[in-house]
């Protein structure tokens, strides 16, 4: 794993040091670069970044977005709240529910995922992917109703460094329908580990994951699904309603959205299926360079529409997706330039806004 993550590291340095040999446009040549804080090697947004870091160097972009691997969203949100030397130069992808529950950081709530409160205003740059995994649950034994159903069974889910797979469903769990550590098997380990305990059997109920979009027409349908559906076996799934999602809002003063995906979406759903569905963001610190900022948005704008046939993550975008969620508040000034020069930011008339907790 060290030699691959290193040969990606090293294909990225070639990348861009062939930029001043091959002829490309001057203005790639003197284009500001900013690092963007990912998540672990393997990841969607890692690979997909990757390819659209390459992309804005053909296209002689103002500014190249370089990947960073990290272990995740709640790392990024914890390592840009104590760094304060990237505040001004380095993006993050989050989502609008860890902005909300990191303010609750050191809570007996919260302190086995996030020991400290972070309590900063991000700004969002432009949204990428609404998140579902963590909020619905699979599981083979039919027998299994709700997910209120789980005590005393054995629950895989992801990793406590991960938000959407590990983070999210235990606060739903715990909160909404009083499933603990105490009264159940729960079992924190990666993706793979997870998906293939279930294939097993060693595990009752595990976390299966999906992407979505406001319009809720493209959806991403992740490898680790297809291996559950080659099993064969007949998957069901443990939703929630609204009045779930209503209630785990109430408690972290968050913006989880309740969804119900069309019948089909998932292998063997016949029927609607209620979910949350988180909204995941590229943010600032308030001090970002305001230049930067709209650089980046009019960029990533830009390109996009290219980026749609060139990796899977970016098949959902749109500019309802760029725009759900940002409102005069939450969004860097920079950013809002952007879109209204691009006139998008109607849009986010449609969208309820991320929200800032009174704490």
């Amino acid at each position: 794993m060290k030699s691959l993550r290193r040969l990606c590291f090293t294909a990225v340095i070639a990348i861009l040091a062939g930029v001043a040999t091959l002829g490309v446009p001057k203005t790639t040549r003197a284009a500001e670069t900013i690092p963007i804080l990912l998540c672990p090697f393997g990841c969607g947004p890692m690979a997909g970044d990757t390819i659209l870091m390459n992309q804005l160097i053909k296209a002689g972009s103002d500014v190249i977005l370089l990947p960073q691997e990290t272990p995740g969203y709640m790392y990024n949100i914890r390592e840009m709240g104590r760094t304060n030397r990237k505040w001004k130069n380095s993006i993050f992808k989050t989502e609008g529910v860890l902005i909300q529950i990191a303010y609750a950081g050191g809570s007996p709530e919260m302190k086995e995922f996030l020991p400290e409160a972070v309590k900063i205003p991000w700004k969002l740059l432009y949204g990428e992917t609404w998140w579902g995994q963590g909020k619905f649950l699979g599981t083979f034994d039919c027998s299994i109703k709700s997910l209120g159903d789980l005590k005393g069974k054995r629950i895989s889910l992801g990793l406590r460094g991960q938000s959407d797979w590990g983070v999210f469903p235990r606060l739903l769990l715990e909160h909404v329908f009083g499933i603990t550590p105490k009264n159940a098997d729960i079992r924190h380990m990666t993706p793979g580990q997870l998906t293939q305990q279930l294939i097993d059997g060693a595990t009752d109920a595990a976390i299966v994951p999906i992407g979505a979009e406001p319009n809720m027409k493209e959806f991403l349908i992740p490898g680790l699904v297809r291996q559950l559906e080659a099993t064969g076996k007949k998957m069901c799934y443990l939703g929630v309603t609204k009045q779930d999602i209503d209630k785990l809002n109430k408690k972290f003063e968050a913006t989880w959205i309740h969804v119900n995906l069309p019948p089909n979406t998932l292998p063997h759903q016949t029927e609607p299926l209620g979910i949350g569905v988180n909204r995941a963001y590229a943010a600032v610190h308030p001090t970002f360079d305001e230049k930067k900022a709209y650089a980046t948005v009019m960029a990533v704008a830009k390109i996009a529409p290219k980026m749609k046939k060139l990796h899977a993550l970016w098949r959902v975008w749109s500019p309802e997706l760029m725009t759900c969620g940002l409102s005069e508040k939450n969004t860097h000034p920079g950013a809002i330039k952007a879109y209204k020069e691009l006139g998008w930011w109607k849009q986010t008339k449609k969208c309820s806004p991320m929200t800032y907790p009174k704490g």
